[in-house]
This record gives C-alpha cells, structure tokens and sequence, in this order.
C-alpha cells in the first residue's frame, strides 16, 4: 500500500514534465526575419530595417517553381532603443517577428561610430536571437539600403552576403566571418581589438530594390563587400582594404587562398602565385621587459600564370620565385600591422599573447597598451613553397620568345 502510494506521488509530481508545447507557435503566425539593419535618424532615434522572407516566392520546384512575387518584404520601424524600434513594428507586421533565422545584422557607419555598443547587449540577451549571426557595416551606404536590395543569383539577399564572404574568405582572403558572439568576444578583451566586414551598395541605388533589378543578367545595382571595418573598445575606428586587410586575415590563421602577383624578367605582375595551404603562429619574446613580436608562416601553393618567358622546370627558378613570394607576403604582414598601429588598434590579438606569456609585465602595460602597441616590434619570417606549376611547365610566351 505505501509502495504504491509512493509511485502515484511520483507520477503526479512527474505530470507537469509531461505537457505538451507550451510555447509552440504556428508558422503561420511568424514573420521570419532573416536580416537586421540598424540606421540612426537625425533625430537620434534607431531606424531599423527588417528583412522578411516570403515562403511562397522563394521555394523552388524541379522547374524552377516559386512564386512570382519578391523573395523578401521589408518594413521598418524606429525607437530610442532597439527593443522600443523592434516592437514598434508590430503595429506594420501582421505577424510576430521572429529572429532566430537572422543571419546577418547591418549598421551603418554612424551607428558603428557612436551607438554600437548601445545594441550589442539587446542583441545578446534576446534568448531568440542567435550570436553566431553575423555582422557587417554598410560602408559609404545605409543599412537599409543592403537590407532592401535584391539580388539575381540567390533569391534571398541574405544569403547572398553570407556566402560571399565566405567565397572571399576561401579564395581570396580580404574578408573573414564575424559573428557577434566574435565581436563581443573582442570588445571585452583587454589585450585584442576587433574588426568588421564592410558592405557596399555599387551602381544605381534608386534601382537596387525593384524587380527589374532580377530581371536583368547585369544588375543596375548590386551587393559587394568592402574592406575591413577596424574597432577599438566598440567603436569604429577605422578601414583598411586590400593587402592590409588580406594581411589581417593572415595573421589570424584564417586564410585558405588568394593571389600573389611578382614581378619577373622586369615585367610587372608576370607571375601569379597561389597558395592552397597556410599556417600562422605568432609568438612573443622579450628584450629588457619590452615585447616584441614574432610572426611565422608556412605556406605552400602553385604557380596559377606565367606571362612571360621562364623554364618552371628549373629548380633554381622555382627557389627564386619562393623567395620573391615570401618578401611579398611580408610587405603584406607588415603593411597590415602597420596600418593597425597607425590607427592604435590591436585587432591581431599581440596583447593577449604578451599577456599569456607574461602576466605581470601585462598587469604594468595593459593600461597604456595602445600605446605600447603602436610602437611594437613585429617580425615576420615566411617560408613559402611551390609545390605544382599547373598542367604547364613551360609557357607558350617561351615558344614565342617573348
């Protein structure tokens, strides 16, 4: 009898684990927000811009089905604060906004200027909304104008950016993911900076949002990343482009390829090389309690032009172009910290490498740090390989003779 009585206490005790979805909600009833844009007004209130998706003209059939109508609806709303802005827009959307499909989250310039550290912790507190969702700023543009335009490839604009920076992150190396848990991640640090793609709207931009703009095999207006956003405790600080932001792609360990122009038989860019694998480490030592930096990479890779006369069967011409490979990387490594000191802004992580290896010598610096920073000694050693010369070894330019 009292085993039983026992067991009954337990199941009813067990009853309220049991229920059903106490907070299912119909997708009907949802509006899928899968990109955020963040403006600020003159009248210094939040703009926001929100990307929704319509199902129906997006999903595709074993003809190319879908809707006819636009992919994307976007409505905007403002606020003096991000979560007043957000629940403004429910007097426009007929469906409750839900964020965790958001990929990407844009700000403008003046927001990443002045207000961003203002809508990182809504961002990060909202149980719904996912930090690995990434961010960029709108770089001589609007959030809202990345967020309105459309694109002719990927029917959802979204996806459009997303995969692009990781195409130019694995082909190209001048732009790196960051999601916000990254940018958090940095803002918090003591000994390391942080940095954000930037994003353009290029051509016509009274164009970028109408659905000509899809009917079109060359846009009037379309999407393209923009150099790297360079921060300091939050706020934007700076930009740098190119092979300075090539080299802080490579500093960080994260470079898969790019391209590497030398010169040869005094012709400029004649040779293309490049590289399949990298490996970075950065390392410190310490002269007289000062920090200097090291920074070593191994890369390997292969000969991908050769315009000009030369005989890549020749092991000597393949050790000179190693060489010629590794002085150009290290103007690139070299012109990349620079431009970070320049602006005093560790984005490479140097100070918390100074900090692991020698944590009270960091408790003395780390409150003049930029400082310290913009005045390290940085050395770069790198050590490249060609490992294929392609299909040909010797280019139809030596049957040419020129």
């Amino acid at each position: 009898m009292k085993k039983g009585l026992i067991i009954v206490t337990i199941l009813f005790m067990l009853t309220p684990l049991l229920s059903a979805c106490w907070n299912q909600k119909e997708l009907t009833d949802l509006a899928f927000v899968m990109a955020l844009g963040i403006d600020k007004g003159k009248d210094k209130k939040f703009k926001l811009s929100f990307q929704l998706v319509n199902p129906g003209n997006v999903s595709t059939g074993q003809n190319g089905g879908g809707g006819q109508g636009l992919p994307i609806a976007v409505y905007r709303s403002t606020g003096d604060t991000i979560t007043e802005a957000a629940r403004n827009a429910t007097k426009k959307v007929s469906r409750r906004l839900y964020y965790a499909h958001t990929n990407i989250v844009v700000v403008s310039e003046k927001v990443a200027k002045e207000d961003l550290l203002y809508i990182l912790d809504a961002l990060d507190r909202d149980p719904e909304f996912r930090t690995t969702t990434e961010m960029v700023v709108a770089r001589g543009c609007t959030a809202e104008e990345i967020v309105t335009t459309l694109t002719i490839l990927d029917r959802l604009p979204v996806n459009k950016i997303t995969k692009q920076i990781k195409a130019s992150e694995a082909m190209l190396g001048e732009n790196m993911t960051v999601s916000i848990d990254d940018f958090l991640t940095g803002v918090v640090s003591k000994g390391k900076q942080t940095f954000l793609n930037g994003y353009s709207l290029i051509g016509k931009k009274s164009k970028a949002r109408e659905f000509e703009n899809l009917q079109k095999t060359t846009t009037d207006a379309f999407l393209a990343s923009n150099g790297l956003a360079i921060f300091h405790d939050g706020l934007l600080r700076g930009w740098v482009d190119s092979d300075e932001a090539r080299g802080i792609v490579w500093i960080q360990d994260k470079l898969k390829s790019t391209d590497i122009n030398i010169a040869w038989n005094k012709k400029k860019k004649a040779l293309v090389v490049a590289p399949i694998r990298s490996k970075t480490k950065v390392s410190v030592h310490f002269i007289n309690q000062k920090p200097q930096i090291n920074i070593k990479i191994d890369s390997e890779g292969w000969v991908s032009e050769a315009n000009t006369v030369i005989d890549l069967n020749n092991p000597k011409i393949i050790e000179k172009i190693d060489e010629l490979v590794e002085k150009e990387i290290t103007r690139q490594i070299l012109d990349s910290v620079h431009a970070g000191q320049k602006l005093k802004s560790d984005i490479f992580g140097f100070g918390d490498k100074v900090h692991v290896t020698n944590p009270d010598l960091w408790k003395k610096i780390k409150g003049n740090w930029d400082e310290e920073f913009a005045s390290l000694k940085v050395n770069v050693t790198a050590d490249f390989y060609v490992r294929r010369e392609g299909i040909r070894t010797l280019p139809f330019w030596s049957s040419m003779g020129k």
